[in-house]
């Protein structure tokens, strides 16, 4: 495959990782399949068509949650070892036939727990930590843009498939809808994520962001003293040095934290709006002013990162998502309701591409996955909360959601201002250099 992608890179006018980025993106473009905005379109239609409880539904999401909090240590070990496409293309064939799989859910609840959960594992380990660390690895210098560029295609398929969906469910069933989604991973994604995705740019003899050689400076001059900038011209971390940083706890904590507030809001969102009396069509079209929120965001905060310090940067996102979640508690007109929902779009942008950036910047690209799999279940365990804890608090609260928002909006007050300790860790070995030339000037 090495091969193919070397003469492919030799003949095309520009940089091959632009291909890799447009591949790995097409696997984030498909993993909406198994998204909660996506799964925010049927919980209605299966609530009414089954009778179960909104927390029943959500709480497959939830088990997904749970189960991916252990995936994503061995997902990301797998990467480092056997190479994202492998990765990759594991993860697309088992989604598209988890999600289709949903079609038959009403058979017994059991197989839509299987099935739903199956899928929020592919979603969260694999088809998340598998196509951000291969961008990682392909760029440095623009890894702020290209990692906004590979989410903007995460919330492109954030708008098609509940809009697919939706206009499927209608026409012909909520059943068929389910067929219709697994189909269009394949159709979409297997292609590439199979023939074009290599590990790392030395791989098929080149460099990151496309440099030449002569471009690329002396690795001794670079440190990790700025986390605006990437870090890792040469300085590189093992996952055990990288654990034993604060920063890299404080970016996974603050990370699930944020995380249990998006999906405790999408997952609920057009159930939220329709429970203050908005008609199911503009319930479900807030889904799509969410969505384009996050593409908006997805190129605004890529860009933002490569000029101001990430810890800066995270905590506006926190702070973002907290006020979106006091319009939702509060907001009681279609215009307040879709303004919360465009700034929790740019939110849930900002959740998503600044921590690949962060963990790149911070600790390098040798171990890149392995490190993602380690803070991935901090994410997985916050989405596997939030999906339940909304249905919960409508049950219990008398068929109202705004508690569950409320704290939301604290929650991401206080995350916000946890974040600003954030700071980028100094390299042992760059510390030991440091105290060396100390005692010899003494």
């Amino acid at each position: 495959m090495h091969i193919l992608i070397a003469y492919l890179s030799r003949r095309l006018p520009f940089y091959y990782g632009w291909v890799v980025l447009g591949s790995a993106g097409s696997s984030m473009f498909v993993r909406n399949a198994a998204g909660s905005l996506t799964f925010a379109v049927f919980v209605p239609l299966i609530a009414d068509d089954t009778g179960w409880s909104r927390a029943l539904i959500g709480g497959a999401a939830a088990v997904g949650g749970l189960l991916a909090t252990g995936a994503s240590p061995p997902v990301g070990w797998a990467i480092d070892r056997y190479g994202a496409r492998v990765v990759l293309v594991m993860g697309l064939v088992i989604i598209g036939l988890s999600t289709m799989a949903m079609a038959w859910l009403s058979v017994h609840i059991a197989i839509f727990y299987a099935a739903l959960a199956t899928g929020r594992i592919m979603f969260s380990s694999p088809l998340n930590v598998g196509p951000a660390t291969v961008v990682g690895r392909w760029f440095v210098r623009q890894r702020g843009r290209a990692t906004g560029l590979l989410f903007l295609s995460h919330s492109g398929g954030m708008v098609v498939f509940p809009l697919v969906a939706t206009w499927v469910s209608v026409a012909y069933g909520w059943e068929t809808a389910w067929i219709v989604l697994g189909l269009m991973v394949y159709v979409v994604a297997l292609g590439p994520a199979a023939l074009l995705i290599a590990q790392r740019p030395e791989d098929v003899g080149l460099l990151p962001d496309g440099d030449s050689p002569d471009d690329v400076g002396d690795p001794a001059e670079t440190t990790a003293t700025s986390d605006a900038q990437p870090a890792d011209g040469g300085i590189e971390w093992t996952t055990r040095q990288a654990m034993r940083t604060p920063a890299l706890w404080v970016l996974a904590l603050g990370t699930g934290f944020l995380f249990l507030l998006q999906s405790g809001t999408n997952t609920y969102q057009a159930d939220l709006l329709r429970s203050k009396g908005i008609d199911l069509a503009l319930s479900q079209l807030s889904i799509v002013v969410n969505a384009a929120g996050t593409g908006i965001g997805s190129l605004l905060w890529g860009r933002v990162l490569e000029r101001v310090r990430v810890s800066y940067t995270y905590a506006i996102v926190a702070l973002v998502m907290a006020v979106a979640c006091g319009l939702f508690a509060y907001g009681d007109t279609v215009a307040l309701t879709f303004l919360a929902a465009g700034l929790f779009g740019v939110a849930v942008a900002g959740i998503l591409v600044v921590p690949p950036v962060a963990y790149a910047n911070f600790f390098g690209r040798q171990s890149l996955g392995t490190i993602r799999g380690v803070t991935e279940p901090f994410t997985s365990l916050g989405q596997a909360i939030g999906a339940v804890a909304s249905g919960l608090v409508y049950q219990f609260a008398g068929g109202s959601y705004t508690i569950a928002f409320v704290a939301y909006a604290v929650m991401g007050a206080l995350t916000a201002a946890a974040l600003l300790l954030a700071r980028p860790p100094r390299h042992p070995a760059t510390t030991a250099d440091l105290t060396a030339r100390e005692q010899a000037d003494g």
